[in-house]
């Protein structure tokens, strides 16, 4: 089944070009920073693993009910939708280095805070959601700065192969963590859980500090948070391929949250074991997932992405299964460890798909609205099926498979396989062509573009331009329309309004090699070239202070100024009538 934005955006959609030789998944590792990053991330990871289970199982030894155990990991993943998107404006629009220092110093402090709280027998089932929230913002912070650096740290052709190496330190993590995790808190007590994350930060923040980003250089004034947030999501709303990976995410990600969020009360009520139980049955997981990015260019060989997410859902839903109605603690192992391989093959597959979409100056926002789908729906998720678990276990692991199962009907309506034949590199931006030169923040800015179009081309030309529509209206416009002249039928006029002249200097910057084809295909209908004009509103607080490129003369008539108490006399009646 071919839906209408498949049709219409396959203009975002260019050939796809073959490796030449199979890539090693360790390629990336051969970049120096690359390589110091992954090291400290894994340490990371190892220490935010090891909370995890730390911060579950104290939970229910401070007595909390299951849906207070299962909130342990919403608190970890709800505050993505309190900072997700502008965090990611915020990536795109200061030093990402610097950023990403302050959000580990910022989860730094909370497991500190959390360790001094633990040693001195003095958390609460309060302060405990409070500090653990308070690390997932900084994640929360954390996450889009950090996808969007990935392509700056190895070659373009080693992306994919990085982001599973990515997946791969969350995983071995996970491998080693929840057993580390399940040992320390068995042999000296939770406080030594925090104790080791709060030291696991420390790797990072100082490659991060000896890290040196070279930034490249614009000519135009940086955005402000408020503007770059209100374009992820104009960016968002206008990208249906972005759209159908995000869907396609929820689907998955709101079910599978079932897996991490009941497992404690699984051990404790089904399996009637302790910590070390929980850690071991986590490692499963983790070794399933760890595996699974170690073969993911194998099974990207054979598999289409979609064939991918299809392979994920059915071994989630068969360790949520397994996890509800069995009570064998290794075959629950075996299926966690099926369902790891799910988790990282859905995991990295959709960032991937959804980073192959995204050009440059979007990437970090882009990345945020990725992590806001992607940890909001594993936080949402961890709810329901906390509350759905007070009533019955084995009931919510059955709802949550078949609800991951009822996914696999996404496939024919929301594909995500053309996101491997996007060419999102960025195409250089030529300045327009004005006489008079305003103010970077004057504004709005109407621009029209005339084309002359033959009859019988007409049809393909105004369906054609729905994907410019889109373009447009993504990269910066708030307004966009076609018109007909009823005078001269060849003739169309498309028009699109932007915020400030600064804005649609971006705007020209923000093409890419496959709008930029789309852009020469419908330039390519009309028989007399295209004709492009740039109007600002006379209105706008620099618009008659612009000045002439030749020789910087101020556009205040002499003539006009004696009329200019007259104009404010009738300004002043027309608010008074």
């Amino acid at each position: 089944m071919t839906t209408r934005d498949d049709a219409t955006d396959a203009t975002e959609v260019t050939e796809a070009t073959e490796v030449p030789a199979r890539l090693s998944p360790w390629a990336p590792l051969r970049h120096r920073i690359f390589l110091a990053l992954f090291i400290a991330q894994m340490a990371s990871n190892v220490g935010t693993l090891m909370q995890s289970v730390g911060s579950a199982w104290y939970m229910g030894d401070l007595h909390g009910s299951p849906a207070l155990v299962a909130l342990v990991q919403t608190a970890t993943f709800l505050p993505v939708f309190i900072v997700g998107i502008p965090g990611g404006a915020l990536a795109d629009i200061v030093d990402r280095r610097r950023l990403l220092l302050v959000t580990q110093m910022i989860m730094m402090a909370a497991a500190v805070a959390l360790t001094v709280l633990a040693f001195a027998h003095r958390v609460t089932p309060l302060s405990l959601l409070v500090l653990t929230f308070a690390l997932g913002l900084g994640t929360a912070l954390n996450g889009p700065a950090w996808q969007a650096i990935q392509p700056d740290l190895v070659p373009r052709r080693e992306l994919s192969q990085a982001l599973s190496l990515g997946a791969l330190t969350y995983n071995v993590g996970r491998a080693i963590g929840p057993a580390l995790g399940g040992l320390v808190l068995a042999a000296a007590g939770p406080a030594w859980v925090f104790a080791v994350n709060a030291l696991s930060f420390l790797g990072t923040v100082l490659v991060l500090a000896a890290w040196r980003q070279e930034r490249p250089e614009s000519r135009l004034p940086s955005e402000t948070l408020a503007g770059a947030t209100r374009a992820a999501m104009r960016y968002g709303m206008n990208a249906p391929v972005l759209r159908r990976v995000l869907v396609r995410v929820a689907a998955l990600m709101v079910p599978a949250a079932a897996l991490q969020a009941l497992l404690p009360i699984v051990v404790r009520d089904s399996l009637h074991r302790g910590s070390g139980t929980y850690g071991a049955l986590l490692a499963c997981f983790g070794v399933g997932a760890a595996v699974a990015a170690v073969l993911r260019p194998r099974f990207e060989e054979r598999l289409s992405r979609d064939g991918l997410l299809v392979l994920a859902t059915v071994l989630l839903a068969v360790g949520l299964l397994v996890d509800g109605f069995v009570h064998e603690p290794v075959a629950v192992g075996a299926g966690l460890f099926a369902a790891g391989v799910g988790w990282t093959t859905a995991f990295t597959t959709t960032n991937v798909a959804a980073q192959s979409t995204l050009a440059a100056w979007v990437r970090a926002r882009g990345m945020g609205l990725y992590m806001l789908v992607l940890t909001g729906g594993i936080a949402l998720g961890s709810a329901l099926w906390g509350t759905l678990a007070g009533w019955s276990l084995a009931g919510a692991h059955l709802v949550a498979g078949l609800m991951l199962l009822s996914g696999l009907f996404l496939v024919r309506r929301w594909p995500i396989a053309t996101t491997a034949t996007i060419d999102a590199s960025p195409v250089t931006g030529v300045d327009p062509v004005v006489t008079l030169v305003p103010r970077p923040d004057d504004g709005p800015v109407l621009v029209t573009v005339t084309y002359h179009v033959p009859f019988e081309k007409v049809r393909s030309f105004v369906e054609a331009m729905r994907g410019i529509e889109r373009h447009r209206r993504r990269t910066g416009a708030y307004q966009w329309n076609l018109f007909r002249d009823l005078a001269a039928p060849d003739r169309f006029v498309e028009t699109f309004v932007v915020d400030s002249w600064a804005e649609h200097l971006r705007q020209h910057s923000r093409n890419t090699t496959a709008t930029d084809a789309r852009l020469e295909i419908v330039r390519a209908y009309s028989e007399r070239g295209v004709d492009i004009s740039h109007l600002i509103s006379a209105y706008s607080p620099g618009a008659l202070e612009a000045v002439e490129l030749q020789g910087t003369v101020e556009l205040q008539d002499a003539v006009e100024r004696p009329g200019a108490d007259a104009l404010q006399d009738a300004a002043a009646d027309d608010d008074a009538g």
